[in-house]
């Protein structure tokens, strides 16, 4: 007869926290004790690796329970089937290339990787190491098969790195996981009294295609469906944030988002620019992520035309340039995200309306790329900074970019204050 693992009993959102060999570990301290102040139980477990960079006694200090670093130092002969089966989320961070490599190989030689085989709870992968070796091709290939498993990946931070350099590569901002991990758990967390990392920040997003009337039965629009801008104010509502969603997609009316989020359905450019006057005024985070029409009918029919009446004389005008608007009217410390959809040269054609523009990032997508863009679930953008930083989202869902340019805005954010 074999016995059943012993397995805790629930004591609240418990977290195992995975820390790899990289001398990003000693950032996994912030990380468990951020986990702990928002009322989660985290169990660390090390790699002997880590442990060359940062000890063991010190997550042992901070953590919920002591930490771990062997398959076989404990009394338990199983102790990543208990591990496994207790957690509500695992989370590694750093990972790193050695870690990411053996998980998706289902490797499972040490008590983390045999760990994240042995549980069905949800996986989030913060990956850091040095440039050359997050642009390689095994390492992106190993995450999205890791991806299409169902395991969500944290992007690294553009930044300075071991030895002097700078560069995409760098672990993500502590509070930024910690955020991603709240949000992880879902009800779990919320009823653990849990905060995310956005708690106390107002985000104004926008969504969809704007439709600018012909005549009162058609109208000129895009191919935008919304889905963008609405996982961006749902993740931003996950990570506690107070959240306005100006949307003028059809999918406002299948109630997509948590009620938490304010909502206003708008749908000419006219109606977005209105509609936002209000809530930016006070938000510290815009996020621009509707395809507002360049133009719109200069006069408005007032019947529906007619095959019968003759060709129509259509005349355009400018819509109003509400990016434009709301930058130069911002307050201090406020963060700008613009988006642009493009076809051709998306980067390039990108540098030039963040300059343009004056915001602080900008979003950018070849629309004409696979998978990515209009109507699809998943999307591959670059995320411009006006420092000249570039971050570049590989085909992903659009959860996903969602988390990563959330993840940037709220950098941005807190810079900006740390200055004032």
């Amino acid at each position: 007869m074999v016995d059943e693992p012993d397995v805790p009993p629930k004591l609240g959102p418990r977290v195992v926290l995975g820390v790899c060999g990289g001398i990003a570990a000693y950032k996994a301290v912030e990380v468990c004790r951020g986990l702990v102040d928002a009322g989660v139980h985290v169990t660390p477990v090390l790699t002997s690796e880590a442990t060359r960079f940062i000890g063991a006694v010190t997550f042992s200090a901070l953590a919920s329970e002591p930490a771990q670093t062997s398959l076989w130092d404990e009394s338990s002969p199983i102790p990543h089937t208990r591990l496994g089966q207790a957690a509500d989320l695992v989370v590694v961070a750093p990972a790193t290339a050695h870690l990411i490599a053996r998980y998706a190989a289902g490797l499972s030689d040490d008590l983390l990787t045999a760990t994240l085989l042995a549980t069905r709870a949800p996986v989030l992968l913060c990956p850091a190491m040095h440039t050359e070796m997050w642009e390689h091709p095994a390492v992106r290939e190993n995450l999205a098969t890791l991806e299409r498993r169902g395991v969500a990946i944290v992007p690294p931070a553009v930044g300075r790195l071991a030895g002097g350099d700078s560069g995409e590569g760098r672990l993500a901002d502590p509070a930024a996981i910690v955020g991603r991990a709240l949000a992880a758990l879902g009800p779990l967390g919320l009823g653990a009294g849990v905060h995310g990392d956005l708690a106390g920040i107002r985000v104004v997003v926008t969504a969809g295609g704007t439709r600018e009337p012909l005549d009162p039965v058609r109208y000129l629009t895009n191919r935008s469906s919304g889905k963008q801008g609405h996982a961006l104010a749902e993740a931003a509502a996950r990570r506690g944030a107070s959240v306005t969603l100006v949307t003028a997609s059809a999918l406002a009316l299948a109630g997509d988002v948590r009620p938490s989020v304010t909502r206003i359905d708008v749908e000419s450019a006219a109606d977005m620019e209105a509609a936002l006057e209000g809530p930016c005024r006070e938000a510290d985070i815009v996020v621009m992520a509707a395809a507002v029409a360049d133009f719109r009918p200069k006069a408005v029919a007032e019947r529906k035309l007619s095959r019968d009446d003759g060709l129509p004389e259509l005349v355009l005008e400018p819509t109003p340039d509400i990016l434009a608007g709301l930058v130069s009217r911002r307050r201090p410390g406020q963060v700008m995200v613009g988006f642009a959809a493009e076809t051709n040269d998306a980067v390039e054609h990108g540098r030039a309306k963040l300059r343009r523009k004056g915001v602080d990032l900008l979003v950018v997508n070849d629309v004409t790329a696979p998978g990515a863009g209009f109507d699809h679930d998943t999307n591959a953008v670059s995320i411009l900074g006006a420092d000249g930083t570039i971050t570049e989202i590989a085909l992903t869902s659009k959860e996903a970019v969602a988390e990563a340019v959330l993840d940037r805005a709220i950098a941005q954010e807190r810079e900006k204050r740390s200055s004032q």
